[in-house]
Order: C-alpha cells, then structure tokens, then sequence
C-alpha cells in the first residue's frame, strides 16, 4: 500500500516521503479500514520533529474515515464495512491516516447524513476542543472569550462554547468573522486596542479564556481581560510566556497518560450529520498531493481544515 512516513525525526518536508509498505494488520482491541479521507493538524508537523518519540518509521494523518476492512480481537462494536471516523493509531503502526489502509485506536460509526471529507475533519479537533473546554469549566452564564477563533481548534471552541450556554467573545481576523457572527460569537479583531474592545463587547468581566492562536505575544493581555487572574486562562499553542506568567497550558492541566475525549466522537458526527456542527474544510487532494497540503499547512494560510483523499473521493 501507499504510505506518507518518515524514518528519522526533523523537519517535515525534509524527513517525510511517500513509499510502499505491507498492510499492517490489527491487533487486539483495533481496526484496519480503507481510508476514504485523512484530516491533517499542526500535530503531525510536530511528531516529525519529534514530539512524542518512539519507534520509526511513523506515520501522519493523525484523523482517519474510511470502511472497516479488518477487525482486531475483541472488538464488537464495528464489523467490516462499517464507515467510521476516528483517529489513527500513529505510535502502534508503522504508518498513519496519510496511506491507503490504517490502523485505528479510537473511532465512531459515521452517521447517515455525514459524508467521508466532513467526517475526518473532525476527530482532533472535537477532542481537543472538547478536552479543554472541560478543563475551563465552561457552563452556561460563563462569558467566554476564545482568541484566536480563526484557527480550527478555536472555531470548534466557539461552537461547544455557544452550545454549552455561554456567552461567547471571538477574536478573529476576516475570513470567519460573519460566520462566527451568524453563530451567536460576538467578533473583535485582533492587535492594538483589543483589550478595550472585548471590554466593551462584554459589557462585564470575562470570566474564562481559552488561546487557540499562534503565539504572538499576547498572553498578558489575555490575563488582563480575565480580570488579573491567570489562572482563568488556558492556551494550547503559548507555553513559554505561560510558564512565566502562571497560565494553564495544555501540558500542566493534562497527564502524559491522560486520553482525550475520543467518547464523544459519535455526539458530534451526528452534530454535523444534522448541520449543527462544523469543522470548516478549506481544500483536500490526492494523496500523491500531499506535498501541496504540507506546504499550505505550514504557510499559516490554511484557513481550515486540508484533507488527503487517498481512496480518491
């Protein structure tokens, strides 16, 4: 089969290639499928530097749907041709998502409604987003500011936010704007004078925080917003100033061994089946593509999900 992969750790278009490989086979308690469609995340640039080692080669393409086409032992609640979304078992394969066939650690049936593209643009997204929306404690009454909400984690953040009743304050830059908007999100820009402009959009206190964007140095003022108090603030991509400043980052609020929250998965994709959830797909390609998407992905300029189409959807 073909397989996106490397075989020693650097950066990525340097250490990646697409080569030829035997079908893995799944053990206990995984499954092989077809992949239909394979969502790409920051994450997997990130593994080839090195983060989370282990044993080489490895695979990308950490978001998986595809049709089941192997069953491991143990397993009872899918059968072959299932159409599933999940999540790639990147450090137990030698290969990921980014291949024609994969071994998956986590998934659900993809409900009626919910086509292939759609479906692997959510695994990661919903579980990160889930995962620390949780962390923050958001209920409804809360006023919640997500920075960066231009990002897909912040996007998703936004909705589960409005979802769970709270008021919700976005910063983004143009391309999402109106649909953050349209969704009940109460939109500012970011740069100078942000501060006082989520002030005046709350009209009181913001009570949690969650930074999705890239850093940009803008972390003290996220503690401001949060009335001083950084512990009312949690940023996922910002850990040096956080380590500096007392704010919660992903590594301090979550063990090594902590899983996220693969349960909710299903709820989601049936969100999405029913068009009142979305995760926003910017392009796909085909898999001998994926060169193109890496390139685009690590410009900044994404502007949504990229997904690799190795069945050719």
């Amino acid at each position: 089969m073909r397989t996106v992969r490397f075989h020693q750790y650097g950066e990525p278009a340097d250490v990646l290639r697409m080569e030829q490989a035997a079908i893995p086979s799944p053990g206990p308690g995984r499954i092989r499928v077809q992949v239909h469609a394979c969502g790409l995340n920051p994450a997997d640039w990130a593994l080839c530097r090195g983060l989370f080692p282990g044993d080489l080669p490895r695979g990308i393409g950490l978001d998986v749907s595809g049709v089941v086409d192997a069953v491991g032992e143990g397993i009872t609640d899918v059968v072959i041709g299932d159409a599933v979304l999940g999540t790639a078992d990147y450090a137990g394969a030698p290969s990921a998502g980014a291949a024609d066939r994969a071994i998956m650690d986590h998934w659900a049936r993809i409900p009626k409604g919910l086509d292939f593209v759609r479906a692997a643009a959510l695994p990661l997204a919903v579980a990160t987003s889930y995962h620390h929306i949780e962390a923050l404690g958001v209920r409804s009454g809360h006023t919640l500011l997500v920075h960066g909400a231009g990002t897909v984690i912040g996007f998703t953040a936004v909705q589960m936010g409005l979802m769970r009743g709270a008021r919700v304050i976005a910063t983004a830059g143009d391309t999402y704007a109106d649909r953050l908007r349209a969704m009940g999100a109460k939109v500012t820009s970011y740069g100078d004078g942000m501060v006082e402009r989520i002030a005046e959009l709350a009209g009181h206190p913001v009570d949690l925080v969650l930074d999705t964007a890239p850093p940009s140095g803008a972390l003290p003022a996220l503690i401001r917003i949060a009335e001083g108090d950084p512990r009312r603030v949690l940023t996922l991509s910002d850990f040096a100033a956080a380590a500096e400043l007392g704010v919660r980052t992903t590594f301090t609020e979550f063990s090594a061994d902590q899983t996220q929250n693969y349960d909710v998965l299903g709820e989601f994709a049936q969100y999405t089946a029913d068009d009142k959830f979305i995760v926003p797909v910017a392009r796909t390609f085909a898999l001998d593509e994926w060169r193109t998407a890496l390139d685009i992905s690590q410009s900044g300029r994404a502007r949504g999900k990229l997904v690799l189409l190795p069945a050719g959807n």
